[in-house]
């Protein structure tokens, strides 16, 4: 009996990385599975490549569990609707959305195309947004359910040459606090993972001095998807009461990330000017103030 027996999961982006990884975990603890892929690249495109979802779906199978292949888009409320109804056709309902579907277009701001920025906003955030909005009814209706939707270190923290990406997690990260809040009532859950990983995204990412080749050398001995999968299948599970979260999972690290909290407030009874806020406020603030640092900054210790 496995944590999620007889429950039904879709997983976006199943076909390699992550998803991969909690599609045969989940199956492996009971659910039925549905696998999504749109099976394009890392940088999106070939609409409608099954094989890739067909052939994680068939391993399933062969392995005992329940498990279909969909290969709709994510980035369309068409294909997320068709992922809702399939999944209740084939298995009879559904009870948890595991959702890691991305693509990766990095470039400086300042050399971003308008094409690059939509395109990854449409994937990531507006798919998120999608894939909810058509299951949220029927989790309210029944009264369970869980979202595990895939925000960013890169947002939450920052990385240079990511701003569509990461304002894309960012907005994640937002709308996943909207979703626990509102369906906290119906015993609908909603929680995101911050994930380190190597993955084929992350093998895009340019290698640009010794460091940074230390560090993904680091990340492909010691932060695989299959850890990041444990943490991820155990919030689709409906034992989990967790809501609201921003978990970060790092080799074997779990770590749980604040957020958003006043840290220091100042008034002024005759009101704040320019002035007054340039040579009062900010000198006092400034105490407070996070450094401009990038993900290996914060996570500055090697990974356990």
């Amino acid at each position: 009996m496995g944590i999620l027996n007889g429950k039904t999961i879709l997983i976006t982006g199943a076909a390699r990385g992550i998803g991969k990884e909690c599609a045969i975990l989940a199956a492996r603890e009971g659910a039925n599975v549905l696998v999504n892929d749109l099976g394009g690249g890392v940088a999106g495109g070939d609409e409608g490549a099954a094989n890739p979802a067909r052939e994680v779906a068939d391993e399933i199978i062969k392995t005992g569990g329940n498990a279909d292949a969909n290969s709709d888009s994510i980035a369309t409320m068409k294909g997320a609707k068709n992922m809702i109804a399939q999944a209740i056709k084939k298995f009879g309902g559904l009870h948890a959305v595991i959702s890691p579907a991305g693509i990766l277009r990095d470039a400086m701001l300042h050399k971003m195309s308008e094409e690059d920025w939509d395109a990854v906003i449409n994937v990531h955030l507006k798919g998120s947004f999608n894939i909810a909005r058509a299951s949220i009814e029927h989790f309210r209706d029944q009264e369970e359910g869980r979202y595990v939707l895939f925000s960013s270190t890169s947002g939450l923290i920052g990385n240079v040459g990511q701003a569509n990406y990461a304002a894309a997690k960012m907005g994640i990260a937002g709308l996943s606090r909207i979703l626990a809040m509102e369906g906290a009532r119906k015993n609908v859950c909603a929680n995101i993972i911050a994930p380190f990983a190597w993955t084929r995204m992350i093998a895009t990412i340019p290698i640009k001095d010794e460091e940074s080749a230390a560090r993904v050398e680091r990340m492909k001995k010691t932060m695989r998807p299959d850890q990041v999968a444990q943490l991820a299948v155990a919030l689709a599970a409906p034992s989990c009461q967790a809501n609201g979260q921003i978990f970060v999972s790092r080799g074997n690290e779990l770590f749980v990330m604040s957020q958003p909290r006043p840290l220091r407030g100042m008034a002024r009874l005759e009101g704040w000017t320019p002035q007054t806020i340039l040579s009062h406020a900010m000198p006092a603030l400034k105490t407070s103030f996070e450094e401009v640092e990038n993900t290996a900054g914060v996570f500055s210790w090697p990974p356990v």
